[in-house]
């Protein structure tokens, strides 16, 4: 057997034999590669979790989210339009079934019945006729007072209202339905039939609303 001292070595291994020892890599270099391997993984799972944090908080909503992408623009042109929503009739009494006095609390004569005339044909019941109670008369500076029960507030005072802007509204403790129309100094004549006729039918009937309309998966 021979003695020999590979190149490089520096003397540091001793070889016997005709088989060279094997060498291997240092063990840090290892650690390096598998480090670096933990790292790409660990990029890549953040990389797909912040994929779907986006896809669920902005709208995506895993797969709810895919199926309304893939709804197309249509569900969201849907999902902007609006569409009229009609309100519920309001229950009012109708003119016919509104007993209306007509008083004139000011000096111009003959004004209590050409109001009442008016009204009556306009379709309101008409009761008395004359002029104003002392308690009121030539103290209304307004339109006209209108006086009624408590419970006209939600039935006969709503639709006389539409006949004459600016009246002032109270109440008394009758126990009767009719109202009393006084008027006052400022009153110069009744709405117009036409604008009146408009209020009540709007009254009765409110305009549509309009509300976001659903969006059809």
């Amino acid at each position: 057997m021979s003695m020999l001292t590979p190149p490089g070595m520096g003397g540091k291994y001793r070889i016997t034999g005709n088989a060279y020892p094997r060498m291997r890599r240092p063990r840090h270099r290892r650690r390096i590669v598998l480090a670096a391997v933990a790292a790409v993984l660990a990029l890549g799972l953040a990389g797909w979790g912040t994929v779907q944090l986006i896809d669920i908080f902005g709208g995506g909503g895993g797969e709810s989210g895919r199926r309304a992408t893939a709804a197309g623009p249509d569900c969201e042109r849907d999902r902007r339009a609006t569409r009229p929503v009609v309100a519920a009739a309001r229950a009012l009494p109708l003119p016919a079934d509104i007993t209306v006095n007509v008083y004139n609390a000011t000096p111009r004569g003959g004004l209590a019945k050409s109001t009442a005339d008016e009204l009556k044909r306009r379709g309101f019941t008409i009761g008395k006729v004359g002029n104003a109670p002392a308690a009121y008369d030539k103290k209304v500076a307004g339109p006209a007072v209108v006086l009624g029960a408590p419970a006209a507030t939600k039935g006969a005072f709503p639709v006389l209202g539409t006949q004459l802007k600016g009246a002032t509204v109270r109440t008394d403790t009758r126990a009767t339905a009719d109202v009393d129309l006084i008027i006052g100094t400022a009153f110069r004549a009744l709405t117009p039939m036409k604008t009146a006729n408009a209020a009540l039918a709007a009254l009765t009937r409110p305009a549509p609303t309009k509300q976001p309309a659903p969006c059809e998966t």
